[in-house]
């Protein structure tokens, strides 16, 4: 029986991965707020379903939408980047300076659209009754704090602890839940302007990234993986 994959986002790594699922002969839904994004997942051949994926009733009615309409959910991933405030320095910038508004849209933001993922995510897998995977993906900062880039840092590093929380506390219940870092810049439309002449080792793949989601999803019982960090060859790595 064909397996049911929805994912958060579509417009660059998510598409990536809905395209990487589609040619495994998954079943599969994306869930976006513009009609351009929600389009596109139309013309892959998916199921396009508009919703906010940082508002919980919006995206469990959206889960259950996909299992009625697909006949079954087994997967959720997720691809969306939370909102970040649109002034002040990328990553919130140093703690001296910055303010509430930066803490509540790079921490608080993010940690609560990952919060609302889980959450939702794992109510619609157990209506399901069929176990499954929830795959987080987040970036290098789950691993480390920089100097400016504190309060990114924080948020990411909340979304780690939910999902080792979310991994403890469904694993017996069939449900995957891993956390998918990637430690580097992603190379896509979104990354070109300031990654032109960066050397293609050092940007992630997203196809090659969409291939790490199967290979957590796709996991058998007796060898889970709960954080699988990729990081590009041209790229520091750092243990």
């Amino acid at each position: 029986m064909a397996k049911t994959i929805v994912i958060l986002g579509a417009r660059n790594l998510g598409g990536a991965i809905l395209e990487h699922f589609l040619g495994l002969g998954w079943r599969a839904a994306a869930v976006a707020r513009s009609e351009d994004t929600l389009a596109a997942v139309r013309d892959r051949g998916a199921l396009a379903l508009p919703a906010d994926a940082a508002d919980r009733g919006e995206l469990a009615g959206a889960l259950d939408s996909a299992r009625a309409e697909l006949g079954s959910l087994d997967a959720v991933v997720n691809a969306v980047s939370a909102s970040r405030p649109s002034g002040g320095p990328f990553g919130g910038g140093e703690l001296a300076e910055a303010d509430l508004a930066a803490f509540r849209g790079w921490t608080v933001a993010v940690a609560e659209q990952a919060f609302v993922f889980l959450s939702a995510g794992a109510a619609a897998l157990r209506a399901g009754g069929r176990g499954g995977a929830l795959i987080q993906i987040t970036g290098g900062s789950s691993r480390r704090a920089m100097p400016g880039k504190g309060l990114w840092a924080a948020g990411a590093f909340a979304t780690r602890a939910l999902v080792q929380a979310a991994a403890q506390e469904l694993r017996t219940e069939g449900i995957h839940a891993a956390l998918l870092a990637i430690d580097a810049t992603i190379e896509s439309p979104k990354t070109a302007g300031f990654t032109r002449d960066a050397p293609p080792d050092g940007l992630a793949d997203m196809r090659q990234v969409a291939g790490a989601v199967a290979f957590l999803v796709e996991q058998g019982a007796r060898a889970l993986t709960h954080e699988l960090v990729v990081t590009p060859a041209g790229e520091r790595w750092v243990p």
